[in-house]
């Protein structure tokens, strides 16, 4: 055994002793104090060992991708890898919801109590209430929001009420609307790491972002759709970055806007999209128009939202008010704090550890030696990884995000796949990463 794979199975290893230590120091807490309100800690899911119609399915993309992704991902064109990685990802992700059925897995899990179709009815006359959407947020006001709505800026219900607008009611259009679009949440991380960090590793990045662990939970909430606009934001900056394009530059600011708009974490992607200007930074040199375009694109969501009567700023300080009203103010930080890694490391799998480990020693130069070639491609790489990283922490620290997180980091998680990349014996780590997707998916039932 060569000993980078020993630090890779050190790495992996390393996170799985996290979650199990989560999982024992978690039941004793909520066994003990009942303060972490999840019933399988540290995730929010309850022990059930079932298979469903999904099963055959899963087992089937998940076999295929295991032995045949690597090899298609070197030699497919790259139109034709975005395209199998946007399929393939869909049929993981919907079989792996099938697993618990189509009512239980799929169109029954936006219209639970929290959940944003239970207040389509609310919003008849939009702009009314966007005008009156802060003075429901807290706790004690007249009808109050639902958790999830007031959790959230009002594009994130808007998009389901447009849904409904336009006759895809119900909770199966709603949730084949987040799978699909989640879907593509890889096709954009595949772009962006093509565009900054080269072709090669976004090859070889491609199996590891479509058979995530995280696809369990982009299949189950609107978080999934969330990570998809946000990382489209990444995406798009990195191809206006890359070749100079005015276009590009507008709608990665849009889609930025909107991601603001959806959530009010998303907002941290700021700094993934800081890491694609300094890994592209040649392009707003050459061409500083650019930045007149993303700022211009970035202004519509907010300036509508704004005319349109909602203050966001006025709305966040609310749910700050309002999380600590509820669960959160009660759920340990001392506990969460580290366990909501430990929920991070199962949505990215045993070889996004291995992979962080890889990315750490890429970023480490030696003085001696400037970066060139693939060594440079690496580098660059693990800048736009660890960005990710440091935005996950930034939001583990801020103390909102305590329990949920395998559901609320999907964005993160997404950055950190590409990781992945950087390991050898990519079929051994897929296999790793197929199995415990699988495992949570048929013993545990995931939901909010």
């Amino acid at each position: 055994m060569t000993r980078s794979l020993r630090r890779d199975l050190c790495a992996a290893g390393a996170a799985a002793l996290l979650v199990t230590a989560a999982a024992l120091v978690g039941r004793h807490i909520q066994d003990t104090r009942h303060t972490l309100f999840v019933r399988w800690p540290p995730l929010f899911a309850t022990w059930d060992p079932h298979v469903g119609p999904g099963t055959p399915a899963a087992l089937a993309v998940a076999a295929a991708t295991v032995v045949y992704g690597p090899a298609l991902a070197a030699r497919l064109s790259w139109r034709a890898v975005l395209a199998a990685a946007w399929a393939t990802a869909l049929a993981w992700i919907l079989s792996l919801a099938l697993i618990d059925g189509w009512r239980r897995g799929i169109a029954g899990r936006l219209t639970t109590t929290n959940e944003y179709l239970r207040v389509i009815g609310r919003f008849h006359d939009i702009p009314a209430t966007l005008r009156d959407f802060t003075h429901h947020i807290v706790s004690g006001s007249p009808a109050p929001w639902p958790a999830h709505i007031a959790g959230h800026p009002p594009a994130a219900t808007l998009t389901f009420v447009l849904l409904d607008r336009i006759g895809l009611r119900g909770g199966g259009w709603a949730g084949m609307w987040c799978i699909v679009v989640g879907a593509t949440g890889c096709m954009a991380v595949l772009i962006a790491v093509r565009a900054l960090a080269g072709e090669t590793l976004a090859r070889r990045a491609a199996p590891f972002l479509v058979l995530a662990p995280a696809a369990v939970w982009q299949g189950a909430s609107a978080d999934g759709y969330f990570a998809a606009v946000a990382a489209w934001s990444v995406a798009l900056l990195a191809v206006a970055l890359t070749r100079r394009s005015l276009v590009a530059a507008a709608a990665s600011g849009l889609l930025f806007g909107l991601t603001c708009y959806l959530s009010y974490g998303l907002t941290l992607f700021a700094l993934i999209g800081a890491a694609a200007v300094v890994l592209g930074r040649g392009g707003l040199r050459e061409r500083p128009s650019l930045l007149l375009c993303l700022l211009a694109g970035l202004a519509v969501f907010p300036v509508v939202f704004t005319l349109a009567g909602f203050d966001w700023w006025q709305a966040y300080h609310l749910l700050v008010t309002r999380y600590y009203q509820g669960v959160g103010g009660t759920r340990p930080y001392g506990y969460w704090v580290w366990a909501n890694l430990a929920c991070a490391a199962v949505i990215t799998g045993p070889a996004t550890a291995a992979g962080l480990g890889r990315t750490t020693a890429a970023l480490v130069l030696r003085r001696d030696r400037v970066p060139a070639g693939p060594d440079a491609a690496r580098m660059r790489l693990a800048v736009l990884v660890s960005a990710a990283l440091v935005a996950l922490l930034v939001a583990d620290l801020s103390g909102m995000s305590k329990a949920e997180t395998e559901r609320i980091w999907l964005p993160f998680a997404l950055w950190l796949l590409p990781a992945c990349a950087l390991l050898p014996r990519p079929r051994a780590w897929l296999a790793g990463q197929a199995v415990l997707a699988l495992l949570v998916n048929h013993l545990l039932f995931t939901g909010w």
